[in-house]
């Protein structure tokens, strides 16, 4: 969690002493939160603020709450708007303080650190065996090889943690203990917490195993995945379509180097001169309401893509988001060296 201390400012306090805190600040985005005595926030003063405010006249020995914008963005702790952040982000906006209900500073979001705040709990299968990457993974899980200079796992958690999502459960298996080892230590101050699976659960059944969840949505994905999806973009599609269940896709072609017959029966009806056809496929990512969850069997090896016919067979709203950025299922050996060329150039 981000230290914010350095940013607040009584609003009794002076001009002057607003001037020191901001110039401890130079290295840092120049803004200061103003909270009254009872610790409510009230405005905010940037130098800029203040030096207009001299210009007027003020003096330095003044009350900073002369000089401050009381016309101020906030996030709303119990109802977080992903629109508002993406709108206020675009704006060149750094520091967005998070309020509870009487208007007291529970979290500062920096946004050049962070693309988003998501409400989401994230889960990361890592249970596979990676079979086909052997003999790299008869030691270590798949999850842990090498890309570049970091592990597949974590180019996911850094996505995941750099989208604000602060509930991550991560699935294990085979060498689980390897991962969970990997996970002892906070990351930027986010404790990711390893889940064992009793058997091989497929590629969703081990979501049952999951204690708790404290959002809504739950967004669900392999970790032998190297991809840059953006994770806001995917829940604001996923909340504009009022989906049940949203899949990442990943438009995929497939081009026939041959003139193709239309037949009705024996007669041919025309021909298609080498044609290309467009599909989606599946990235291994979703987005699914918690409550739909509970209809995942119980210690059963379930697949996400059987949990999507299920779904869809109980008249759900299951839709695709188009994947735009790279992504690599890390699967076989040309895959892992695809995957390491284009981290070079990362």
């Amino acid at each position: 969690m981000m230290n914010f201390s350095h940013y607040l400012i009584r609003s009794n306090q002076s001009v002057k002493e607003a001037l020191i805190a901001l110039n401890r600040l130079s290295a840092d985005t120049l803004t200061l939160f103003v909270v009254d005595p009872e610790g409510k926030m009230t405005g905010t003063v940037t130098d800029g603020d203040i030096r207009r405010k001299l210009i007027d006249g003020i003096c330095l020995n003044d009350p900073i709450y002369q000089a401050m914008n009381p016309d101020f963005y906030y996030l709303n702790e119990k109802e977080i708007d992903i629109e508002k952040v993406k709108i206020i982000k675009n704006k060149g906006i750094a520091l967005l303080p998070v309020l509870s209900s009487d208007r007291r500073i529970i979290k500062v979001l920096n946004l050049k650190k962070k693309k988003s705040v998501l409400p989401l709990d994230a889960v990361i299968m890592a249970g596979g065996k990676g079979e086909r990457l052997r003999p790299l993974t008869e030691k270590t899980p798949k999850p842990l090889l090498k890309v570049g200079e970091k592990c597949i796992i974590d180019y996911n958690i850094d996505n995941l943690l750099t989208h604000g999502i602060e509930h991550i459960y991560v699935t294990v298996n085979y060498l689980g203990e390897q991962l969970e080892k990997h996970f002892e230590q906070e990351r930027d101050g986010i404790k990711i917490r390893c889940i064992k699976e009793p058997c091989f659960l497929g590629t969703i059944g081990s979501v049952k195993f999951i204690p708790s969840f404290c959002n809504d949505t739950v967004l669900i994905m392999n970790s032998d995945l190297f991809t840059n999806i953006n994770l806001e973009d995917f829940y604001l599609h996923f909340q504009k379509n009022n989906a049940d269940m949203a899949v990442a896709a990943i438009p995929y072609s497939i081009s026939v180097p041959y003139g193709i017959f239309k037949l009705e029966e024996r007669e041919i009806k025309g021909v298609l001169e080498k044609p290309t056809y467009n599909y989606y496929a599946n990235s291994g990512i979703y987005l699914i309401k918690r409550k739909l969850l509970e209809m995942i069997p119980e210690n059963t090896f379930y697949n996400a893509t059987d949990f999507m016919e299920k779904l869809i067979a109980g008249g759900f709203r299951v839709i695709r988001f188009p994947l735009v950025g790279y992504w690599i299922d890390i699967g076989k050996p040309e895959d892992y060296r695809k995957a390491q060329d284009f981290a070079k150039h990362l």
